[in-house]
């Protein structure tokens, strides 16, 4: 997969750890872009209305990418658009788990909308922590990011189907932000009700897209208000008859920012999905090896089995310059410094970061 990297430009001059921040433009997507919209500069409307397949061929690529139903897939801006919109169809009596330090944008729409809020403590042991408070407080919504954000802690996936059959009721809703484009999913046959993702970080689909995933279980639950003439296809005739997907695209949605997620997964799957997976994981070991052995990483992320490739390391913002001043590309989060592998990153980046990091701890 090494020859992967002379498509992303920004390699030739940066160590790039920073893709749980955003993911990286690439020239067979720059050049698509280009190609559409010149054809729009020259077509206009003409080119419009021929471009409008490209929205039914993202929702198939997103549906076979992730294994979810054509008719389950919504298509929306981003993950925080596609989470509120959901919230605002659900009962605020539903009482609501959350994890502690979890991304905002999972947190803060069910408590501004008043739900009743617990939450599990971020750690090595955030399953058990989350089936004592699902008992404890009787808990009806699970809403968490598969990865975490901070510290790249990522949740049993086999945990949450276990989780889900044992408890057929509780609805699970998944951040896949971090987690989308770094591990092959299967979404109908996990135990995620709801997964919602932007697209502009492990996807690489550039800013503007992202879809929602759903289970046809959860169509009852949510009696969803947002509407529109686009939700309808343009036929006034469907007002009363929209689907439970379609509530979420009421309006005209970019085909040069969703076309950029379809190029994306085909791109994905012409590498491979497990491919990409395989050499995802090898990074996380080595990194994870790397960093423990400077003592740089939490006790939560070191005794955990498995792990995301995204760490934070203990940090402040003096050796944050340090970094930027050796083109290492990363972030301040927190109270550390995030560094984030993808499938264009080798050992070698590891290596390189490593070597500095030596050098000032």
């Amino acid at each position: 997969m090494d020859d992967i990297r002379s498509k992303f430009p920004v390699l030739e001059k940066y160590i790039y750890a920073n893709t749980a921040s955003s993911g990286l433009p690439y020239t067979a997507l720059m050049e698509w872009r280009k190609k559409h919209d010149q054809d729009f500069l020259n077509g206009g409307s003409i080119m419009r209305d021929k471009a409008r397949d490209i929205l039914d061929e993202t929702r198939e690529t997103v549906g076979r990418f992730f294994n979810c139903d054509y008719e389950n897939v919504a298509l929306v801006q981003n993950f925080s658009i596609g989470l509120n919109m959901f919230l605002e169809g659900l009962d605020t009596k539903e009482k609501v788990l959350l994890i502690e330090n979890d991304y905002p944008s999972v947190a803060w729409p069910f408590e501004r909308r008043g739900f009743h809020v617990s939450f599990a403590k971020l750690d090595e042991n955030l399953e058990e922590n989350i089936r004592n408070k699902i008992l404890e407080d009787k808990i009806t919504i699970l809403a968490i990011s598969i990865v975490q954000w901070l510290n790249g802690i990522k949740i049993d996936l086999d945990f949450l189907k276990k989780l889900k059959a044992e408890y057929p009721q509780l609805l699970i809703i998944a951040d896949g932000t971090q987690f989308c484009g770094t591990s092959e999913f299967d979404f109908n046959n996990s135990g995620v009700d709801v997964l919602g993702a932007s697209s502009y970080k492990w996807l690489l689909s550039g800013y503007g897209n992202g879809f929602m995933l759903f289970k046809d279980n959860i169509k009852e639950r949510s009696k969803l208000k947002t509407t529109g003439f686009n939700a309808a296809n343009a036929d006034a005739l469907r007002k009363d008859s929209i689907p439970f997907a379609k509530f979420f695209e009421p309006g005209h949605l970019d085909t040069l920012n969703f076309g950029s997620l379809k190029f994306s997964l085909e791109f994905f799957e012409k590498i491979g999905k497990n491919n990409i997976e395989l050499k995802i994981q090898e990074l996380s070991d080595y990194a994870k090896m790397k960093l423990s052995d400077l003592n740089l990483l939490q006790k939560a992320v070191i005794q955990r089995k498995v792990h995301s490739s995204i760490f934070n390391i203990k940090g402040d913002a003096s050796l944050f310059e340090k970094l930027k001043e050796e083109n290492i590309i990363c972030s301040l989060r927190g109270d550390g410094i995030r560094l984030s592998f993808h499938l264009y990153n080798t050992k070698n980046d590891i290596d390189a970061i490593v070597k500095i990091l030596k050098t000032v701890i």
